[in-house]
């Protein structure tokens, strides 16, 4: 099955404001009082390109109201050169905020990246907690569970340099790993590997899982190779991956199983929103909601806007029980 895009995409474009005036994209979300709130990625300078998070908030999850000043700006020397694509979960009362911290300017590769935590009540005040993924891990697409399993705290992440020939899986997969402190992880395990020629480049965690009476759904990104590709980037260099997305169902009592798998993506790049940006044909879903039956997905179009997709829950979930 495919996800439907709103009629209103972009819901976020970039803005006047000099610190989003060039794209405001990657959006994690999260429900709280019937509101849906937002943080996303926002660069306002092409040279630097140096990322910070801004905030936004709607009753509808379509229509927001964001605010005119950054809410999340690099302050530690681990996140000096930027603060990107957060996804955030709720545990208890606390929203968590993982986040790729940049040591080194982007265009330089960025570290190598890490992912950072921090913590807030109102995504306003925020605390950090530091790094959280392994040392030597150049590790982005990090999620967490909204609740413990098994007495522990989960987390999804990609290591994209524990591949071969020092690690098992061929290219760069999803992880699953435990922890009893949200510092110090454990017993990691490849969980997600790319399979299909959609995904055949490398894969990354999307939202951080929804948990339903089949299992955990979590909505990932895979990206290949387009031949002979005559996209260019924000810096005017030949782009030649696309991203699109796909869908797994993990056990609940036990997520490092897949228990379900789209075949093929429901989402690709595909309206131009999608296809020209500051980088081409990349949808890259970071939020979810649950209003009623319905699943909102959110995700950045071409590093350049803010989206939304949606789809009934119930028949997404049962279109992965029938494709595994």
């Amino acid at each position: 099955m495919k996800l439907k895009r709103h009629k209103q995409n972009p819901i976020l474009k970039p803005t006047k404001n000099d610190w989003e005036s060039e794209a405001v994209f990657n959006c994690g979300a999260v429900c709280k009082d019937n509101l849906v709130h937002l943080l996303y990625r926002a660069i306002g300078d092409h040279k630097k390109y140096k990322s910070t998070l801004g905030y936004a908030v709607s009753r509808d999850g379509i229509n927001f109201k964001r605010y005119d000043k950054p809410v999340f700006e690099s302050k530690e020397e681990y996140e000096k050169w930027g603060c990107e694509d957060p996804r955030i979960t709720q545990i208890g009362n606390k929203f968590y905020i993982t986040y790729v911290a940049l040591s080194k300017p982007a265009h330089k590769g960025g570290g190598p990246p890490k992912t950072a935590l921090a913590t807030t009540t109102d995504f306003i005040n925020f605390e950090r907690q530091g790094i959280i993924t392994p040392e030597g891990a150049e590790d982005k697409d990090v999620v967490l569970f909204p609740e413990k399993i098994n007495g522990k705290y989960v987390m999804l992440h990609r290591p994209s340099n524990w591949i071969r020939p020092d690690y098992s899986p061929e290219n760069p997969s999803i992880w699953i790993t435990y922890s009893d402190d949200l510092k110090n992880w454990n017993d990691h395990k490849v969980v997600i590997e790319p399979e299909r020629e959609w995904e055949g480049g490398k894969i990354g965690v999307g939202p951080p899982p929804i948990k339903t009476d089949k299992g955990w759904l979590l909505i990932y990104h895979g990206s290949s190779w387009l031949p002979n590709s005559k996209f260019k980037n924000y810096r005017g260099k030949l782009y030649d991956r696309i991203y699109k997305a796909g869908a797994v169902l993990l056990d609940i009592e036990d997520p490092s199983k897949i228990i379900g798998k789209t075949k093929g993506p429901i989402l690709d790049p595909e309206e131009d929103y999608e296809i020209f940006g500051d980088v081409p044909n990349v949808v890259f879903p970071e939020g979810t909601v649950v209003r009623g039956d319905e699943l909102f997905v959110y995700y950045g179009a071409a590093d350049k806007t803010c989206c939304l997709a949606t789809c009934k829950l119930e028949e997404l979930i049962e279109s992965l029980v029938k494709e595994l």
